[in-house]
């Protein structure tokens, strides 16, 4: 994590006019492992934030299109699966009682997760959710444009039609060509990253020789200064980054009574309840769904028309 005072973004400065002083640039991907255990923290910095900061999501394509298939598919999600254990065993984030295969592409379940921003953030976070549970909760990933609607079919408050058009529209394929080239355009600061972490965040030479941020990595900015986290981070690494740019704006927000959390989250592992909520848990109404590690819990509004409840 680093300051630009002595050096200017590449990017314009953030400086939308009327806009919050910081804005927070999260380089993700729906199937991403890291992406997903970092949630709980995630979540707790939105809710610090509310609306004094600006989230924007870039969709950088983990798996692209082109990527060369397996020569031995069953071999590679073996090794798959025990690399998403290996990164459970840091995260705590449920994974797959058996997981499928390794997703042939990212592009499907980014289309939808950016073709939901159109609706809303409340129904586009709801989305992502679903999308990333695709993979780490029913061991399927959405990396078809079928399976990634499907993978969103009853979530409360989508307009399901509205977003398969939105998502195979030419606008929001070209924004996430635009979010993915923007990830291969890493800061400086990112390319030599010295942390103690399971996953220190150095940016990533993708299979074309390109490099990417590492995912997840967290760019805040603000008019004349940048910083950056990236990679697997606690709380407070991105609680410092926030004070050190606008001191005073982080309001950390209190957990949540367990009802009031699951009608907020909708849907949440046992390492976010822990930070998000306090209280006797699970609430009456909350609906179980066990992974390999550890349990999910779920709306009873979420579980009527959720894939590892039909199961």
């Amino acid at each position: 994590m680093s300051g630009t005072q002595d050096r200017p973004p590449r990017r314009v400065p953030y400086a939308r006019e009327g806009a919050p002083p910081l804005e927070v640039v999260e380089y993700t991907d729906p199937l991403c492992p890291w992406a997903w255990g970092s949630e709980p923290t995630f979540r707790r910095l939105r809710a610090a934030l509310a609306d004094r900061a600006h989230w924007r999501r870039a969709y950088a394509i983990l798996f692209g299109d082109d990527d060369d298939p397996p020569p031995d598919p069953a071999a590679e999600t073996a090794w798959y699966a025990g690399h998403l254990a290996d990164i459970g065993a840091y995260t705590g984030a449920p994974r797959a009682l058996r997981l499928s295969r390794v997703a042939a592409s990212s592009w499907p379940a980014s289309l939808a997760a950016r073709a939901a921003e159109s609706q809303g953030p409340e129904i586009a976070g709801r989305v992502l959710r679903r999308l990333r549970e695709s993979v780490f909760v029913l061991g399927e990933p959405a990396d078809t444009e079928a399976l990634a609607l499907r993978s969103v079919r009853g979530v409360p408050g989508l307009d399901s039609v509205r977003l398969a058009r939105d998502a195979a529209s030419a606008g929001v394929r070209e924004s996430v060509h635009a979010d993915r080239a923007e990830a291969r355009r890493p800061i400086p600061e990112v390319l030599s990253v010295r942390e103690e972490s399971p996953h220190p965040g150095e940016a990533k030479e993708t299979p074309g020789g390109e490099l990417r941020y590492a995912l997840p990595t967290l760019l805040f900015r603000t008019r004349t200064e940048r910083l950056v986290v990236p990679g697997w981070r606690p709380y407070e690494a991105y609680a410092a980054a926030v004070d050190e740019l606008c001191p005073g704006l982080l309001a950390e927000a209190a957990p949540l009574a367990p009802d009031r959390a699951l009608e907020r989250y909708r849907s949440l592992t046992e390492p976010e309840r822990l930070v998000l909520a306090e209280g006797a848990w699970p609430p009456p109404h909350a609906v179980r769904v066990d992974t390999a590690q550890g349990p999910l819990w779920l709306h009873p509004d979420d579980a009527q028309h959720h894939s590892a409840v039909r199961q």
